[in-house]
């Protein structure tokens, strides 16, 4: 581990660039590629397009920030955006990651900011099943956390997903909830053009910083955002 004079001299990769980097390695190892959109976006990509009802709580004020003089946009409170984006121009077969920096109307405390980091993927095929979501998680999980570990999938509601599944993460002997995921509902790939009749996918999100926690045993999310260099110093 760099000692802080190191650090200084020398400087190194911020920790969330250092996860991001990981991740993308390991996802582009197993046949992914790597897509990237707007930060402001408009509600249609963050809401509408994925299936989420007009009054569904995520588009609330408690959620979500609006752009003020810029009527019909907001922060992407997700990277699911940059999915219908990449399928209205691309067909299947297609398998991709976004990593992207997302943003919530909420509180700041040791497990919530109002910016963080988001890994969405979405894989769509003429044969895609639920056996391939839980596939590509226990290998990401496996090679990113190590070979010691299980996941167990639980019925969940997410609005761009049908089925809907929580994924809980079995880590250091615990269950902990990790992410949101699902078959890619039929109005979603609809509304990227993409016939449901013929085509199917699965789709999850997690959100990073909590990744680098479980991972490198950092107490509070807030680390990652305040310059704080014992966030370097975690990661060995």
């Amino acid at each position: 581990m760099p000692s802080m004079k190191e650090t200084q001299d020398k400087g190194q990769l911020h920790p969330l660039s250092r996860v991001i980097q990981d991740c993308i390695a390991i996802f582009t190892d197993l046949g992914f590629s790597v897509a990237s959109g707007p930060e402001i976006e408009t509600e249609w990509y963050n809401f509408d397009a994925l299936n989420v009802p007009k009054n569904h709580p995520a588009r609330d004020m408690q959620d979500t920030f609006f752009v003020k003089r810029m009527e019909g946009y907001v922060m992407r409170t997700h990277g699911s955006n940059i999915q219908v984006r990449y399928m209205e121009e691309n067909q299947p077969p297609l398998a991709i990651i976004s990593p992207s920096k997302v943003y919530r109307n909420e509180a700041t405390d040791a497990t919530h900011e109002a910016q963080f980091y988001q890994l969405d993927c979405i894989a769509v095929s003429e044969d895609m099943h639920l056996g391939h979501l839980k596939g590509t998680l226990l290998e990401f999980f496996k090679r990113y956390l190590g070979e010691d570990i299980d996941i167990r999938l639980r019925p969940g509601y997410f609005p761009f997903v049908e089925p809907g599944v929580e994924v809980d993460l079995k880590f250091k002997g615990k269950w902990l909830e990790v992410l949101g995921a699902g078959m890619v509902h039929p109005n979603v790939l609809r509304n990227a053009n993409i016939d449901p009749e013929k085509y199917r996918g699965f789709a999850f999100g997690m959100g990073l910083e909590r990744l680098a926690m479980m991972k490198y045993n950092i107490p509070d999310v807030r680390m990652f955002h305040n310059g704080d260099l014992r966030t370097h110093f975690a990661l060995k």
